[in-house]
């Protein structure tokens, strides 16, 4: 990532790399660090929340742009989309917006085209892609913009396209030991024990594939969240699939899940 961040700003493609004794031992290549395949899918980041359970971290700076590893979460996301080789961006803002924008601008240092959509009143995670300025010419990629993940997102993609479900949703397992012994209970009489039992579940992982036709239905300026979106287009009849990843992913929405990303805890 910094490696694109110098090739960036001196507008090089090429960058050696120099043991201690001076000696070259390698290359970094621009298409190398952005990405080998170039695709037309575009993608749209949903940037605008206020991160109120982040607060007083969130006080004066919007919760995707809070650092981790010295890097704002949102800017990790927009090198992983391009590294995936997508190179149209949307951002949807709304608190602290101007933060964002200063920091992003036209996307150019970042090897892409960033463009933003001002959510004038909170639309949801599906009602911002109405405000997309046209159909896009792929299936759109939205995620949340506060995820720390290694997903790859051009397998999600990949299976997306290979398939015929309208919408694609990345999946993860997620493990939870409960700390205590459990008992199980016919009224007040216990009928059995379990100690520290461990539950699985599948949960969202807030990263999405929409095909065209499912974009093309969602009314510009009507909230909607994106469950709401897949609950409709499955009552329709119309195929939602899962794509698991087996990725590290954190969703940082409060102070735990902050201090895990970066290694505090």
């Amino acid at each position: 990532v910094d490696i694109l961040d110098l090739m960036s700003a001196r507008r090089i493609s090429e960058v050696p790399v120099v043991a201690p004794s001076g000696r070259v031992v390698g290359l970094h290549l621009m298409h190398d660090v952005i990405g080998h395949e170039t695709r037309d899918n575009w993608a749209l980041v949903m940037a605008g929340g206020r991160g109120t359970r982040l607060a007083p971290l969130t006080d004066s700076l919007p919760k995707p742009m809070l650092r981790v590893a010295g890097r704002p979460i949102l800017e990790r996301i927009v090198l992983q989309l391009v590294g995936a080789g997508i190179s149209r961006i949307f951002l949807s803002i709304n608190y602290l917006g101007h933060v964002i924008e200063e920091h992003f601008r036209s996307g150019e240092r970042f090897g892409c085209q960033i463009d933003y959509i001002r959510e004038d009143n909170p639309l949801g995670t599906a009602g911002a892609v109405g405000l997309l300025p046209e159909l896009p010419p792929a299936p759109l990629l939205v995620m949340n913009g506060d995820l720390i993940t290694q997903a790859n997102i051009g397998e999600l993609l990949d299976f997306h396209a290979a398939g015929k479900q309208v919408a694609t949703m990345a999946v993860r397992r997620y493990v939870h030991t409960v700390p205590f012994g459990c008992a199980e209970l016919d009224g007040t009489r216990v009928i059995g024990l379990e100690e520290k039992p461990t539950l699985e579940r599948i949960v969202n992982a807030g990263i999405y594939a929409l095909s065209q036709s499912l974009v093309a239905r969602i009314q510009r300026d009507v909230a909607c969240t994106m469950p709401e979106l897949l609950r409709d287009a499955m009552a329709s009849g119309d195929e939602v699939a899962a794509w698991e990843m087996q990725d590290d992913w954190i969703d940082v929405g409060q102070h735990d899940q902050l201090e895990k990303a970066r290694g505090d805890t």
